[in-house]
């Protein structure tokens, strides 16, 4: 039998996109990616808004996570989570963070590099008003990050939520969003013979250049 080594070594794929040119990337980096998102919804990606969340901690070691992008105005990506989770810790000591969108599917990925800043309380509630009343008592029942007894205490604290708020669970306090402030945005497209398309752009004095980069 073949050790998962072995596997690994033969798993490969086979990149055939047409070669990304520079005339045809969207002078706008938001536009851009709104037309590529656009084309992993139609594509059917499963969570097409999803992608990992890198952080650093206070001594310098990283961690990744898969967060959902909930906004993309005003040039910011908004995600939202527990103020008291570990992500966000990270984020008060560090606003420096990346976000990683993998649409591998169709050959494709973006890196969004930049701050973060915590958006308004009440933009905040107004997105929590709006979700699923699933959702809504979940933010409330579950201790982010924190240690766990069992999947029970959780199911335990999600009754007690639900027999406390009813249909009506206001915002948790501790429970806001992030708007990541954009520095720089890749965009890489796979390409024939590893010859991978990745174009960056750069803010420079409030305005964007692009650059192309070696696969």
């Amino acid at each position: 039998m073949s050790s998962i080594t072995d596997d690994l070594h033969a798993m490969r794929e086979h990149y055939d996109q047409t070669p990304l040119r520079r005339v045809d990337l969207n002078s706008c980096p938001f536009g851009q990616f709104s037309k590529w998102l656009e084309d992993a919804v139609k594509a059917g990606i499963y969570d097409p808004n999803a992608c990992s969340l890198a952080t650093v901690d206070g001594e310098g070691r990283p961690v990744s996570r898969a967060v959902l992008l909930k906004a993309l105005e005003n040039e910011q990506f908004v995600f939202y989570t527990n103020y008291e989770s570990r992500k966000s810790s990270h984020l008060d000591q560090n606003p420096n963070t990346c976000m990683h969108f993998p649409w591998f599917a169709l050959q494709r990925q973006v890196v969004v590099t930049g701050k973060v800043r915590k958006i308004e309380a009440k933009r905040a509630e107004e997105y929590f008003n709006s979700r699923p009343l699933e959702s809504r008592l979940g933010a409330w029942a579950s201790r982010q990050s924190e240690q766990l007894d069992s999947r029970e205490a959780l199911e335990k604290a999600y009754l007690e939520m639900q027999e406390k708020f009813g249909d009506s669970p206001p915002k948790p306090p501790h429970w806001g969003g992030f708007a990541l402030i954009p520095e720089t945005i890749e965009f890489w497209q796979g390409g024939p013979s590893r010859l991978h398309d990745r174009f960056i752009y750069n803010l420079e004095d409030n305005h964007w250049n692009i650059q192309r980069l070696n696969p």
